[in-house]
């Protein structure tokens, strides 16, 4: 038989985010406008399409696969096999998905609500109008939702809905944007929403609960509200009297709240919404974005007490937006909404309905429910327009994250190279955990602090669903070195069970060097500048301000500089209470008399002063620390500020807040050489400070050249700290990681210094440069101890 030369036909296989996000109706839709017949299925390996038709036909589909994606869609990887025709093939077909081990498949995120949803859900209409569950395969609930893979109705929280035929026919229609949407519904078959008093007695049901909600939320009352990855506590934003109940009843005194707005033009008469902000508000991942709060606005100061940055937010679901719809229609367009965690301080985000009830019902008024299960917790994401490095040009639309979650996870993190699968347990505070798959590393949502027992079981929640969804097993769990962690001590215990994964340790801050060399793809000796709060160092002192030498080819590293170190009075009180390390470095100085009239503090901490002194004196209870973040507490206590702090970083950010920014001066900060290593003699900063502000705290312009002095002194010895050691290392990249680099004047200061001296420099894009990013550092590290 003689072979078809006047047909074609190709296997392509895709990898990627290409489940659920309306990707085999978009290879439909184009194998008939390139007629040509064959089949797309969903398989462990990713896509697998077959066409067949004319050669030029198939190379054409194909060229267009790659460039006319879906919304939603992402291409890992694409590749092409060539095959036999086969006889008397006619139709394209769509066929069902195939289960199986190691799938190459990525989960969408969460997005918000497309362009096209929002239509049908304000057209009177349309059946949808005002559904607060309406999505397409371009938007709408995913990872939240999903239990196992494949990404099918089965598998999510959408299984308990059975589809009326209207919705069926949407669903099996492969012409159709809702053609195997999982989450599809309408008001005949979907979920159906609810509002409840705080004993969870139902009030009112369908578009009449979220119009009750709104008339409550408008009267000043909080309303507890379920979203896409959790709860949210709403108030009126405006409402100053409200926001200060909130913040009493969920024990947040200082803290910034979080405002939703209805769109860009309410954002904007709040606060100062740049074309970079406003890229990352209306964004498919809807992060709350740090804006700058216009003066004389209608805010309250309440909303964010410390700082003149507002996070603002854009609703992302359906539901936020038929809230607003109503609200708007009470309070008008500028009507706003503080959205926090639905949660008590230091606890994990309430997931389903009774859970709510129980925990927030002592702080909210009424619950707007619904009866579509989450499955996954997810706190917002928090960004803000990443400062633009040297040479880069303006500021970018990609986001400096400060947290990363719903609308990122679990999107993964590219890696340079493949390798086995392994843990990152992450950190104590605003911990994550990563696994490892090939060449990519999944990252979790936001954790937080594993403070209690109810965070760390929401760590192993996700654990076992990331490593089920990516049907993978690790080979190693890596974890911090503190013993006390919970963490350390689970992976410490579990390693001594039957069947328990080998360990290793990392510590803190080499994790925090790996993260950020590995998000950069960078391979090769770099430097790395790891400046944050505390973290137990490979000596068993508490690092925190760091210049490290590693080798992403190996496990050579060495730390070749530090800040000198301050003590820490009282160890962790000192962390609470800033004015503490504040007296120590005075103490450093030769500055003894604990009850000199000149310190800030006295006026409220006289008698604890006397106490710190004598524990100086005798060097009892005093660890010391290399530690960035603690160097900005002494400051800003010589400073008067922050003296006590609800929050952590709060006296940074009240230090930061303080800068006179006209001020181009900066105190001396050099490098010297002592126990072995390159020293950044942050002493002699803080002497030059205080000769600034000593009796003169209180002065608002004297404070605000000594805060903005205090920051240009701090880049320029740490971008010096890096020079010498790359002319000692023969190195000249330098990467920068830790929670300082949230610090906007130090995120924008020190790359320029560095760049200045001809070095080049790695950042954070694609997560936090504090401890979010920790456990991809420990992951990463992993593969290279696996060898």
């Amino acid at each position: 038989m003689e072979q078809d030369t006047t047909s074609a036909r190709e296997r392509l296989v895709v990898t990627g985010q290409v489940q659920g996000v309306g990707f085999r109706p978009f290879v439909y839709r184009l194998a008939m406008e390139c007629g040509l017949s064959g089949r797309v299925a969903n398989t462990p390996a990713g896509v697998a399409v077959e066409v067949q038709g004319a050669p030029g036909s198939v190379e054409d589909f194909a060229r267009r696969l790659a460039a006319e994606l879906p919304p939603l869609a992402r291409i890992v990887r694409l590749t092409r096999e060539t095959l036999p025709p086969l006889e008397g093939e006619a139709e394209f077909s769509i066929v069902h998905s195939e289960a199986g081990e190691g799938h190459q498949v990525l989960i969408s995120p969460d997005t918000a609500t497309c362009p096209d949803c929002l239509a049908e859900l304000f057209d009177p209409g349309n059946r949808r109008f005002l559904y607060p569950f309406i999505n397409c395969t371009n938007c709408g609930p995913r990872y939240t939702i999903t239990r196992s893979i494949p990404y099918d109705r089965p598998f999510t929280s959408m299984a308990c809905f059975p589809l009326c035929d209207d919705c069926r026919g949407e669903y099996e229609d492969p012409l159709d944007r809702r053609f195997h949407a999982q989450p599809n519904a309408c008001p005949v078959c979907g979920p159906r929403v609810w509002l409840a008093d705080a004993a969870g007695r139902e009030l009112c049901r369908g578009d009449e609960a979220g119009r009750e909600c709104a008339r409550h939320l408008a009267q000043g009352r909080i309303a507890a509200v379920k979203g896409l990855g959790g709860f949210h506590l709403a108030v009126d934003a405006l409402n100053e009297v409200a926001v200060a109940r909130l913040r009493e009843r969920k024990h947040r005194p200082g803290k910034p709240l979080a405002v939703m707005v209805r769109d860009l033009a309410a954002a904007r008469a709040l606060a100062e919404v740049g074309e970079a902000e406003a890229a990352l508000m209306s964004g498919i991942e809807r992060p709350i974005v740090l804006c700058r709060r216009k003066s004389g606005g209608a805010l309250p100061s309440g909303i964010a007490p410390d700082t003149d940055f507002v996070g603002l937010m854009l609703p992302y679901a359906p539901l936020q937006h038929v809230l607003f719809h109503h609200l708007c229609a009470l309070s008008g367009d500028g009507a706003a909404l503080v959205m926090t965690s639905g949660n008590v301080s230091g606890d994990p985000i309430a997931l389903g309905n009774r859970e709510a009830l129980a925990r927030l019902s002592d702080i909210a008024d009424v619950f707007l429910l619904h009866d579509r299960d989450i499955l996954i917790r997810a706190d917002d994401s928090v960004v803000r327009p990443a400062p633009a490095l040297p040479g880069e040009g303006g500021a970018q639309a990609a986001p400096l994250f400060l947290r990363r979650s719903r609308g990122y996870t679990p999107r993964p993190v590219f890696l340079d190279r493949d390798g086995p699968c392994v843990l990152g347990t992450g950190p104590e505070l605003k911990n994550t955990l990563c696994l490892t798959k090939g060449e990519m590393a999944f990252v979790s949502q936001h954790i937080g602090d594993m403070e209690n027992l109810a965070t760390f079981g929401f760590w192993r929640e996700i654990a076992a669903h990331l490593a089920d969804i990516l049907q993978v097993r690790p080979s190693l769990m890596v974890h911090d070195l503190h013993p006390g962690y919970m963490t350390t001590r689970h992976a410490l215990e579990q390693a001594g069970e039957p069947g328990g994964l080998p360990v290793a340790g990392l510590a803190h801050h080499y994790a925090h060097a790996h993260a950020v060399l590995a998000e950069n793809r960078f391979s090769g000796r770099a430097l790395v500048l790891a400046l944050d709060g505390t973290g137990l160092g490979e000596d068993d002192t508490l690092w925190g301000g760091e210049c490290l030498l590693v080798d992403t080819e190996s496990l050579d590293h060495a730390r070749l500089g530090s800040l000198t170190s301050l003590r820490l009075p009282g160890g962790e009180a000192a962390i609470r209470e800033p004015w503490r390390v504040g007296a120590a470095a005075l103490w450093e100085l030769g500055e003894t008399d604990a009850v000199d009239g000149a310190r800030p503090w006295l006026p409220a901490f006289g008698k604890a002063a006397e106490v710190v002194a004598q524990m100086l004196e005798k060097n009892l209870n005093c660890p010391a620390t290399t530690s960035c973040g603690r160097l900005f507490d002494a400051a800003a206590a010589l400073c008067g500020l922050g003296l006590s702090i609800s929050y952590e970083a709060q006296a940074a950010i009240l230090l930061e807040q303080a800068q006179d920014m006209a001020e181009t001066g900066a105190y001396p900060c050099p490098v010297k050489e002592a126990e072995g290593r390159l020293v950044l003699d942050a002493r002699e900063l803080l002497a030059a400070l205080w000769a600034d502000v000593r009796g003169r705290a209180p002065d608002r312009a004297v404070v605000g050249r000594a805060a903005r002095r205090f920051h240009l002194g701090l880049a320029q010895g740490l971008a010096e700290l890096a020079r010498a050691a790359a002319e000692a290392s023969g190195t000249d990249t330098v990467g920068l990681s830790g929670g300082c680099l949230l610090n906007l004047s130090l995120a924008r200061d020190l790359p320029r210094a560095l760049a200045a001296r001809g070095l080049s420099v790695l950042v954070h894009r694609e997560l936090p440069p504090g401890d979010g990013c920790v456990s991809l550092g420990q992951a990463v590290w992993g593969r290279l101890f696996l060898g």
